[in-house]
């Protein structure tokens, strides 16, 4: 049995397909999909314990789909990650509905301790 279950909406396949290999490595169930509204289908079909959601997708924006997911499933906390150094600058303001950012690169063990931490607060 999964550890937990996470759903990665993220344009880029190469990363976000390896990430998801290495999780499952580790016991916890991951999927992924490469634009917001095959993530908000997926959210349709399955249940997950969270979300790791890219801030810039092709079509529509990740701030639409996490604004969309805290209305649709508000028990499922997303985290939000971005390639932009803006994360790392402190320059951008963590939307409400969102558990917290990550900035690209992604370190896993920090992911997974802060998707540990975004579960535990719901």
């Amino acid at each position: 049995m999964a550890e937990f279950r996470a759903l990665f909406i993220d344009d880029e396949e190469e990363l976000v397909s390896t990430i998801v290999e290495r999780l499952g490595y580790r016991g916890i169930e991951a999927a992924y999909v490469l634009n917001g509204q095959d993530g908000l289908k997926k959210m349709q079909e399955e249940t997950y314990d969270v979300v790791v959601l890219d801030l810039k997708l092709p079509g529509m924006s990740g701030l639409e789909v996490l604004r969309t997911i805290s209305k649709n499933h508000p028990t499922v906390p997303v985290l939000l990650i971005t390639g932009h150094g803006s994360v790392a600058n402190q320059e951008m303001e963590k939307p409400p509905e969102a558990f917290d950012y990550l900035a690209k690169p992604i370190d896993l063990e920090n992911l997974i301790q802060k998707m540990k931490e975004a579960i535990a607060s719901v």
